[in-house]
């Protein structure tokens, strides 16, 4: 096995150890939309089963958004070869999201009612965990994201309890960045294909990333200064024991 090959699963096994992401007999919920992310994030996770001392089970779901029909059927094969149950919910979200009325903020209303699915899908079948294919870059995009656009320090955590612990968010690609799984995915042959959204590269997403890379032009410490930072946080030269300043008025 190549060392680049070696990495990429290194580093999926820390982030499970280091933020206890599997535990024996956990049945997990695998978003899956299609994307390189996803697709990568269950062939790791379906070879890591076979290996580990524990025993887990992985459920991929596919939302179909109603952008690309034609993935559906490149999808079913992926998972039917790897002899895993699935199950594949089509909606009419996407069309919804970019329907006239909502012409402000289709991502945000996408993402949610997304989300909202996969919740409930979930319940459904019993999953009391959820895989999403976050990775280090998604990671701190969203950070700076929340920074320039929603005022606030805060990110996507490796692991999150919600409904009072019902439900656990794990992100086991947290440690990865992006250009290891693009290169995985194309060595691999997984059956990438194009989501079909009409807002694909126009997102404030999109303008963060060109941002980032950018400065890196300059620094190639950026990314990675910017990663170590939600975890090297000085609270006594932050504003959070004043509350939120006062307003500018204009």
């Amino acid at each position: 096995m190549a060392y680049w090959e070696k990495e990429i699963r290194s580093l999926m096994g820390k982030a499970i150890h280091r933020y206890g992401l599997i535990q024996d007999g956990d049945r997990i919920l695998v978003g899956v939309s299609g994307g390189k992310d996803s697709l990568t994030m269950l062939t790791l996770l379906h070879e890591r089963a076979k290996r580990v001392p524990i025993r887990y089970e992985l459920i991929p779901v596919h939302i179909d958004l109603g952008f690309h029909p034609g993935r559906l059927e490149g999808l079913k094969n992926f998972f039917e070869e790897k002899s895993l149950t699935y199950h594949i919910e089509k909606t009419d979200i996407g069309r919804l999201a970019h329907s006239p009325e909502n012409r402000e903020n289709p991502c945000f209303l996408c993402a949610w009612e997304r989300r909202k699915r996969i919740f409930h899908i979930a319940h459904r079948l019993h999953c009391h965990k959820i895989a999403l294919g976050h990775h280090k870059d998604d990671i701190i995009e969203t950070f700076l994201l929340n920074i320039l656009y929603s005022a606030e320090i805060s990110t996507m955590l490796p692991v999150q309890t919600l409904f009072k612990g019902k439900m656990t968010i794990i992100r086991p690609m947290a440690l990865l960045e992006e250009k290891q799984i693009e290169r995985f995915s194309q060595e691999k042959g997984l059956p990438v294909s194009p989501s079909g959204c009409p807002s694909s590269g126009k997102t404030k997403r999109r303008e963060v990333k060109d941002l980032i890379q950018s400065l890196e032009k300059t620094n190639h410490r950026i990314k990675g200064n910017i990663f170590h930072s939600l975890s090297n946080v000085r609270l006594d030269y932050t504003w959070v024991r004043w509350g939120k300043p006062p307003r500018q008025s204009s």
